[in-house]
């Protein structure tokens, strides 16, 4: 069983990569506001690259490559006045630099005592509200167009 700060952690960031850059900073700016962000250098400064994407025949048989796509990366490093140097990573699909540098602050500044509880509630958790609604809706919207097919059996 992995511990719950990764659990955690593997969840935020989830909701950090699925989320639109416009969504990202103003959810990130008001559950800052009027904090003091400490500085950061970068690990790896936000850069653009490929991935191989993988596919399953049916959904759960044999992988296979199905193509690339382009993502975004970035790596930073928060300077802490405390001392602590959290590191903060993002990846999404993409070619957003700036979002990637706000999912890696976000992602250190969520590994932060300070900074955690807040952002939890004022950032991720209705972040992921917003991801879940936008799921139900295409499920419904795709569950309208459903055709079910049925045999009659002819009376002998």
């Amino acid at each position: 069983m992995e511990p719950r700060a990764t659990r955690g952690r593997r969840e935020w960031m989830a909701v950090l990569a699925r989320t639109p850059r416009e969504a990202l900073q103003h959810a990130l700016e008001a559950a800052l506001e009027g904090a003091r962000v400490p500085d950061y250098e970068w690990l790896r400064a936000p850069d653009i690259g490929l991935a191989m994407v993988r596919g399953r025949i049916g959904g759960t048989g044999d992988a296979f490559n199905l193509g690339e796509t382009t993502v975004t990366r970035a790596t930073l490093r928060l300077i802490a006045d405390d001392g602590s140097a959290p590191v903060g990573v993002a990846v999404h699909m993409g070619r957003d630099k700036e979002r990637a540098t706000l999912a890696a602050l976000a992602d250190a500044l969520l590994q932060m005592p300070r900074f955690a509880d807040k952002l939890q509630t004022q950032l991720i958790e209705p972040l992921a509200a917003r991801i879940a609604d936008e799921r139900r809706r295409k499920e419904a919207e795709a569950a309208a167009t459903k055709v079910e097919f049925f045999t009659m059996v002819r009376g002998e």
